[in-house]
């Protein structure tokens, strides 16, 4: 069991005529206690194919980049590629399609950075709109705010899976997470044109539903936790874009299974198994407790699903600053989820003494590296496909096209020696075999061996003049074995985690490489 010990915390006109835009959702809740979000609904698009847009005068939809600033590149075409591409000069403004709660704005797998748009449409029905490939540097908004139609919220950019400065853009009908992504162009008609230099301060934080449906909070699969904690997991999983609500899910089941009125031995109570001490401490991020009122009953208890739930996800969210912090200073070394785990288990103090994963103790390796291990490999199965930005593989398509779909998601991923396997980066990047383990996997659920070398032996060698993309090269070698593993993308080209202090790229196949399809 973890004891969530604490110690101190220092802390995107077609070309032609109809410009694109697109719009994200946000979410009402059936519970009483949540009421529906203050926002302008009249403002908001019926996202209802072939209807005639209510908002056509209203101006208050709004195109997510100017006419005369973009080239429409990319058409929408279904899930091989679920938005609209609007090329533009890096730094052109971004401004929000329509009035909406942001459920994220940060890292995402594929997009680099990212926006996503909760919104209500006319009839109170949730939809979302994505807006990808930023830098960082780029983003205006924070999660939690609140944002207007044709608010400035981000800069055009060119990161991650990205051949050119341009803004991804899609519209989910019904939420980001367990909705249908439509095609955002007949959406646009008649919306308003943006105008340049509109504010980009954000609004107050929103007080709509907990639960929400896009991300981070939709990352968690419908289905996966008791229906009663499914709105906690999804809003705890909304605090920090560190910790998410798969990962929380898979903490709990660890720590309690989800069943209520435990105590363990050494006295950690409730759903997640906080110690009385640790849940009256305080958050260094806001100065409250961990556990609070988040249900509003009148009491903070770490017996109550909400404040047990929403205080794990404090916890771990404050967990994750500081080791952030520690990371940025080479204190400590490792993925920030996975270290949070082992602090929220053995205490923060056991990863900086460790520099890492905890190993002072035995009831490190006896209890803590295991909880660690199995809640990163339980995390999967409350993740819902796609819900990250992620990867999501299309059984009607070819296998090796989908094999290089995959790997594109880990452009711009660091190298890190020995990082990455079936279940994608790790340690904070991937080497070569790691990327082609993980592409291989999320495309076709084979798992590879670790190394180049074993991977050699897997599937059939391909003559180097017949290598379609998908299939695996090989190259660097020394006594008839490879030491550098890559994936064949076509027209010469492949994808490959170099060395160290490079990032995983797109590069020429290099000669003397030997190439093998393993699906």
């Amino acid at each position: 069991m973890g004891k969530a010990i604490v110690a101190s915390l220092g802390f995107m006109a077609i070309v032609v005529a109809i410009p694109l835009a697109i719009v994200l959702a946000t979410a009402q809740h059936e519970s009483s206690k949540c009421a529906a979000p203050q926002m302008n609904l009249a403002a908001l698009p019926q996202l209802q194919p072939g209807a005639t847009s209510p908002l056509s005068q209203s101006g208050t939809r709004t195109f997510p980049i100017a006419a005369d600033q973009y080239t429409l590149t990319q058409h929408f075409r279904g899930d091989a590629h679920r938005g609209v591409d609007l090329a533009a000069t890096d730094g052109t403004q971004i401004y929000a399609a329509a009035d909406g709660n942001v459920v994220d704005a940060g890292p995402a797998s594929g997009f680099g950075q990212w926006i996503v748009v909760d919104s209500l449409d006319m009839a109170g029905t949730k939809f979302s709109t994505v807006y990808g490939h930023m830098w960082e540097h780029g983003l205006h908004v924070k999660t939690g705010d609140t944002v207007r139609a044709g608010q400035h919220i981000a800069d055009v950019g060119n990161n991650a899976d990205s051949s050119g400065p341009h803004l991804h853009f899609e519209v989910w009908q019904g939420g980001r997470t367990n909705g249908q992504a439509i095609d955002p162009e007949g959406w646009l008609t008649g919306a308003a044109a943006p105008t340049p230099d509109a504010p980009s301060t954000p609004g107050p934080l929103s007080t709509a539903c907990p639960d929400g449906f896009g991300t981070p909070g939709g990352q968690l699969a419908a289905g996966t936790v008791p229906p009663e904690l499914e709105m906690w997991y999804r809003q705890a999983g909304s605090l920090c874009p560190q910790i998410s609500a798969s990962l929380l899910a898979a903490q709990g089941k660890q720590e309690s299974g989800f069943r209520r009125g435990l105590t363990s031995p050494d006295g950690a109570e409730g759903l997640a198994q906080f110690m009385p001490s640790t849940a009256t401490s305080i958050d260094p991020l806001d100065g409250q407790p961990y556990v609070i009122d988040a249900d509003h009953d009148g009491q903070a208890s770490v017996r109550e699903d909400g404040d047990a739930i929403i205080g794990q996800g404090r916890y771990m969210c404050a967990l994750a600053a500081v080791i952030d912090r520690w990371k940025a200073s080479g204190e400590v070394q490792g993925d920030t989820a996975a270290l949070a785990l082992g602090a929220y288990n053995a205490g923060e103090g056991a990863v900086h003494d460790s520099h890492g994963i905890p190993n002072q103790i035995p009831r490190h390796f006896t209890e803590t590296q295991p909880y660690i291990t199995a809640i990163l490999s339980d995390e999967p199965n409350f993740r819902a496909a796609g819900a990250s930005g992620e990867f999501v593989p299309n059984p009607s398509s070819p296998k090796g096209t989908q094999i290089v779909a995959a790997s594109r998601q880990w452009l711009g991923t660091p190298y890190v020696w020995g990082g990455g396997g079936p279940q994608g980066p790790s340690n904070g990047g991937l080497d070569c075999s790691g990327l082609t383990s993980a592409a291989v996997f999320a495309a076709t659920g084979i798992s590879l061996p670790r190394t180049s070398e074993e991977q050699w032996t897997v599937g059939e060698e391909i003559p180097i003049d017949q290598v379609q993309p998908g299939d695996l090269l090989f190259g660097e070698w020394s006594g008839g074995r490879p030491g550098h593993v890559a994936i064949a993308t076509g027209g010469g080209q492949m994808i490959h985690a170099p060395q160290t202090g490079e990032v995983v790229k797109e590069a020429p196949i290099q000669s003397g490489m030997k190439a093998r399809r393993v699906s």
